[in-house]
């Protein structure tokens, strides 16, 4: 345990006997808060979910979503959950239009040569050849849907927005993943020939982020390709200089049929097992790195917090079921919500047992704050989840938790309460989606801090008979 969980846990003791004091909480007997304890500190001390995260990225590297790499993947990690005490394991497939990179290449031509490096954006078409046209900038997407209409015939539309500003919460992401999604889509309108944005990352390495854009009437409808950010700043000043700046594109990429899926296994409630509480993460990976941060220590994460319970010795009343999903990088053209959508199509009605869902897919980097649903921050299961976490660095959030994450979210639009275990995003957006999103990214520590706080707070909720939908607001409950 570092210095700073041992001076967090020394400062601990005032805050548990102040919470003692002021009110025990009702929902969780003190028997139940000691196992919770218990088995946080048994997973700070054990660091099993660094075993799962380094078989899965070194066995099967990349992980796209649909390929054969995803497959064999979840093929794997069924057996693992199998191996370590998981009960009805299976694998839920579901149709996919999977992406495969092929080959790029992108420079400046003309008189001032240069090669530059970018990466295609997901699921962008190849180029059929190569594309050279002029560049126009614009600073925002604001700005390319104001061009007048035809005003971008036969040339590249490039979109510099600025650098991703790092925040431990990730805020800056948002509004600059709205170019790589909508971008192709306005170029085209204006009569582009291809898309060049800068990449959605907070680094300065000479590296492109690439990610998922969005179809439009079933297809996406231009080459785009996202630069790393000194060659973003190398174009951008090029053009300030008052060059007329040319680009050569070119990719082969393409699209097939193929399937994904989900991989779902349970550890069984003992007194109610029909009452699921879903941990979410997702499979499926970018290809440049090998899906370490992104999301394979999420996996870890959820899985080995399960374990952590299921091997305390003692059965929780409701079920925890782990579900690795399949195609959350991918926006899809006929709107399936991909496997977050496909999970809650396959359980149907049963949604209604499914008490709260969390998800983890934010990299490894340490927990610091719990975000319970609206109605349930300050009650008496939040003081005592407060008890259980607070040693090892959680604070309560001041913001209730109401979407999730991409894979839980359609559980969320059906009713279903979502927890967040917010974690420390400052370096996430330095390797998200990069050629350095790999396995030696993952601070063993931290990960274990991860594993301790999922497992002590499920645990809580596992053991509880707190109905969290009862708890809502009404007009949180309307939505």
């Amino acid at each position: 345990m570092s210095l700073t969980f041992r001076l967090l846990a020394a400062s601990a003791l005032s805050l548990t006997m102040a919470l003692t004091a002021a009110a025990p909480a009702a929902a969780q007997d003190a028997a139940t808060i000691e196992r919770a304890e218990r088995i946080r500190d048994a997973a700070m001390a054990e660091n099993i979910a660094l075993d799962y995260v380094t078989q899965l990225t070194t066995r099967f590297g990349a992980r796209p979503a649909g390929s054969k790499a995803e497959q064999d993947a979840s093929a794997w990690a069924a057996d693992y959950m199998r191996a370590h005490g998981f009960r009805n394991v299976r694998i839920e497939q579901f149709p996919l239009v999977g992406w495969e990179r092929g080959e790029e290449s992108v420079a400046i031509v003309g008189a001032r040569p240069q090669r530059l490096v970018a990466a295609a954006l997901g699921h962008s078409p190849g180029t059929n050849g190569v594309i050279e046209a002029e560049v126009v900038r614009f600073e925002s997407l604001e700005a390319l849907n104001a061009a007048p209409a035809g005003s971008l015939a036969g040339k590249i539309a490039y979109v510099d927005a600025g650098q991703l500003i790092a925040t431990n919460s990730g805020a800056g992401y948002g509004p600059l993943t709205r170019i790589r999604g909508a971008g192709p889509g306005a170029a085209a309108d204006k009569g582009a020939v291809a898309f060049v944005m800068r990449s959605v990352g907070s680094d300065e390495h000479r590296m492109a982020h690439t990610g998922t854009t969005r179809y439009v009437d079933g297809v996406v409808p231009l080459p785009g390709f996202a630069l790393s950010a000194p060659d973003a700043d190398q174009l951008s000043r090029l053009i300030d200089m008052g060059e007329t700046v040319r680009l050569s594109l070119s990719s082969t990429a393409h699209t097939y049929e193929t399937t994904s899926q989900n991989v779902i296994g349970d550890i069984p409630g003992a007194s109610r097992p029909e009452e699921i509480i879903v941990l979410g993460s997702h499979m499926d990976s970018w290809d440049l790195g090998t899906g370490a941060i992104d999301d394979g220590a999420g996996g870890a994460i959820t899985l080995a917090a399960a374990r952590a319970i299921a091997e305390s010795g003692r059965r929780p009343a409701r079920t925890i079921r782990v579900v690795l999903y399949g195609s959350e990088e991918v926006a899809q053209p006929t709107d399936t919500g991909n496997g977050g959508g496909a999970y809650l199509r396959g359980v149907g009605p049963a949604v209604e047992k499914h008490i709260i869902a969390g998800e983890s897919d934010f990299g490894a980097d340490r927990i610091y704050a719990l975000g319970l649903p609206p109605g349930a921050q300050n009650s008496d299961f939040a003081r005592a989840a407060t008890r259980v976490l607070y040693p090892i660095g959680v604070l309560p959030s001041p913001q209730p938790e109401l979407h999730g994450g991409a894979d839980i979210g359609p559980l969320a639009a059906a009713g279903v309460p979502v927890f967040g275990l917010n974690q420390d995003g400052t370096r996430y957006f330095d390797l998200h989606h990069t050629a350095d999103d790999t396995l030696d990214k993952i601070d063993p520590e931290q990960l274990s801090q991860n594993v301790a706080a999922w497992a002590g707070l499920v645990y809580l909720i596992a053991d509880s008979d707190v109905d969290f939908r009862a708890m809502r607001p009404a007009e949180a409950a309307s939505h």
